[in-house]
């Protein structure tokens, strides 16, 4: 069973820096897409930043130019470089990734168990 263990959030205060991860231990399988999405404090969870195997990328309006999303393909693993935070960011933010597990001859949409950040202004 393909996990996503997701490490790096905590509080930080406004236009300062954050970096979160996310890997994909194991074997078996192969990641086709991952990204990051959040959900602030009442509000609907959203799209932050994804990334394919093709290495295209997608961020929302509200992070782009302050956010990053990058791999290493060799380790399974997801990067977030959050730059210039606002307090509008703090959110649960959630690693995404689509798994390709040939056994099964199917695609996982797995999810991470969420990683808070905290921007105090």
């Amino acid at each position: 069973q393909v996990q996503l263990v997701e490490s790096g959030g905590g509080l930080v205060q406004a236009v300062g820096s954050l970096r979160v991860s996310c890997a994909a231990p194991g074997s078996g399988f192969f990641i086709r897409t991952m990204g990051w999405y959040r959900q602030g404090p009442g509000k609907q969870r959203e799209m932050v930043a994804t990334t394919t195997t093709g290495g295209s990328t997608n961020y929302a309006d509200s992070v782009k130019s302050r956010f990053t999303i990058s791999t290493d393909t060799a380790k399974n693993t997801v990067y977030l470089q959050m730059n210039s935070l606002k307090p509008d960011d703090t959110a649960v933010y959630f690693c995404n990734a689509g798994v390709l597990v040939p056994a099964d001859e199917d695609v996982y949409n797995i999810w991470g168990k969420g990683s808070k950040v905290t921007v105090s202004s």
